[in-house]
């Protein structure tokens, strides 16, 4: 049975650490030596596709692209379909998009076979969240993501299929996490990637963004408007005012605070110029483990085989 890397939650503790790990070795092997990584992209993404494309390279393989327009998953054919053509010709397929039941739908339809990543989906992104925690553990436990225990981070805003697997991944790790976010926008319980269902989860949930952000090591956003939620632009920025990071926000946090934003940024929205491109923002390293978190999803895979 083949390994996936769909939700942080379906993931055990030992292959999360396993995962991240294999993001931070050296890398000296060819693992996907004349293999192909399907990328099947519903949804467009620049940093999802270079740094996709730039880890199997590294890793000895190639990949191959697929946009909407060439897939048309339940439109021109069937889910299922597209998984078992994948299934016959490469050994990953990695995916963004539209529904999440995808994943088990091809699951099913491949028999397991074909390894799938998910690259976003409206539950999940978990190879986000892995590469924020490999940025978080950079700056703050020279890159051991095992002793980020006692860290507090606080996420502002809408909650995104991003703020729920970092949740989880954090969370798992000893991390207290924070969420700050008004009513029909926050956190709720019984999706696929849940932090709520965390045992002995250190998480809290507030509707202010000062006592959200107060005292946090860390200060996350995303977009108030993502993809498929554009005709909601205006009712989303009024919504969410109060929630922009800006200077006067950022004071509440510790004075060594750092700032991440998973991107595309609406710059002016979600987030000030001045934080974006201020000292305290991570975002470019964020980008670069990106790579390292797919390094980490792809060699897990191969060492379950």
């Amino acid at each position: 049975m083949s390994r996936h890397v769909v939700t942080i939650s379906e993931l055990g503790n030992d292959d999360l650490r396993a995962i991240l790990e294999s993001a931070r070795a050296p890398i000296d092997d060819s693992l996907f030596a004349g293999q192909g990584v399907a990328l099947v992209f519903e949804r467009p993404s620049l940093r999802t596709r270079a740094a996709c494309s730039t880890a199997v390279h590294e890793l000895g393989g190639y990949v191959t692209f697929f946009g909407d327009d060439e897939i048309g998953l339940d439109s021109r054919e069937s889910a299922e379909d597209v998984g078992r053509t994948i299934d016959a010709l490469y050994s990953v397929c990695a995916m963004r998009i539209r529904h999440h039941s995808v994943f088990q739908r091809i699951r099913r339809a491949t028999m397991e076979r074909l390894s799938l990543i998910n690259l976003l989906s409206d539950v999940a992104h978990p190879t986000q969240a892995i590469a924020d925690v490999l940025t978080i553990a950079d700056h703050f436990a020279n890159g051991d993501p095992g002793q980020l225990g006692g860290l507090r981070v606080a996420y502002v805003g809408d909650v995104t299929n991003v703020a729920r697997s970092l949740a989880v991944a954090l969370t798992r790790l000893g991390v207290e996490v924070v969420v700050g976010a008004p009513e029909g926008y926050q956190l709720t319980a019984g999706t696929d990637e849940d932090p709520l269902a965390v045992e002995g989860a250190k998480l809290r949930l507030t509707s202010s963004a000062t006592e959200a952000v107060r005292g946090a090591d860390v200060v996350y956003t995303d977009a108030w408007v993502s993809m498929g939620f554009e005709e909601e632009t205006r009712r989303r920025r009024v919504d969410l005012d109060a929630f922009r990071i800006d200077e006067a926000l950022l004071e509440a946090a510790a004075s060594n605070a750092i700032v991440l934003h998973c991107l595309p940024a609406h710059r002016g929205d979600e987030i000030t110029d001045g934080v974006m491109d201020g000292p305290q923002s991570l975002v470019w390293q964020q980008v670069a483990h990106r790579r390292s978190a797919m390094i980490g999803a792809l060699r897990w895979i191969k060492d379950g085989e």
